[in-house]
């Protein structure tokens, strides 16, 4: 996976997509082999050193919300600004910044049972992306939308990949999905990848 890429998972339930994910995430360890992040494996580290991991380089996006209730959207957004450490002044302009993007900015009073499911997706993707990371790593983040929905969020996030020039690596069994976001896709079957290639070379060229 290089920088830059958007790379999307697909296969069907028990591929093995998601424990690939986790792998990648640091959430799980593996079995053998080596997880290179920037060039340096990260399978060796100490856990202190793969959380720092987590908390400055991925950004998280899960088929769960997993807002808290009890919180703001404001606060929500800026929950991961607060746990580093940030100035409030920094806060609230990215999370004004990153509520705007998303059209949340007149709902920042709100809390997560005031909101739409797709507003509640929108509230996630700007929690992940408030931080900047290198990566972003989204485990099926549609799936509990209904059609409409699920394309307008997928319109936005090809949008945000485009405006943020990073890294995404996008879980999905939908195959709409898959060949209308991704740069590259890996196909899963039965914990095996199948092939890696281009949504063009894919569908002309099966193996």
């Amino acid at each position: 996976i290089f920088e830059g890429d958007f790379i999307a998972i697909m296969g069907p339930s028990g591929a093995g997509k998601t424990t690939l994910l986790n792998l990648l995430s640091t959430l799980d360890k593996p079995t053998k082999g080596e997880i290179l992040l920037e060039g340096k494996d990260i399978t060796k580290l100490s856990n202190k050193q793969l959380s720092l991991i987590r908390r400055d380089k991925i950004g998280f996006i899960f088929q769960e919300y997993n807002l808290l209730d009890n919180m703001t959207l404001q606060d929500n957004i800026a929950l991961p600004l607060s746990l580093n450490g940030a100035k409030s002044g920094e806060i609230i302009r990215k999370v004004q910044q990153r509520a705007c993007a998303f059209g949340l900015e007149s709902h920042l009073r709100k809390y997560p049972y005031q909101l739409s499911g797709g507003q509640k997706q929108r509230v996630a993707m700007g929690r992940a992306i408030v931080r900047r990371p290198k990566a972003f790593l989204m485990d099926e983040p549609l799936s509990n939308l209904d059609a409409k929905l699920r394309n307008q969020m997928r319109t936005e996030i090809r949008s945000l990949y485009k405006r943020l020039n990073t890294t995404f690596i996008y879980v999905t069994h939908d195959q709409v999905e898959a060949m209308t976001l991704g740069t590259k896709i890996v196909v899963m079957k039965d914990g095996v990848i199948q092939q890696v290639d281009t949504p063009g070379q894919l569908y002309h060229y099966p193996v």
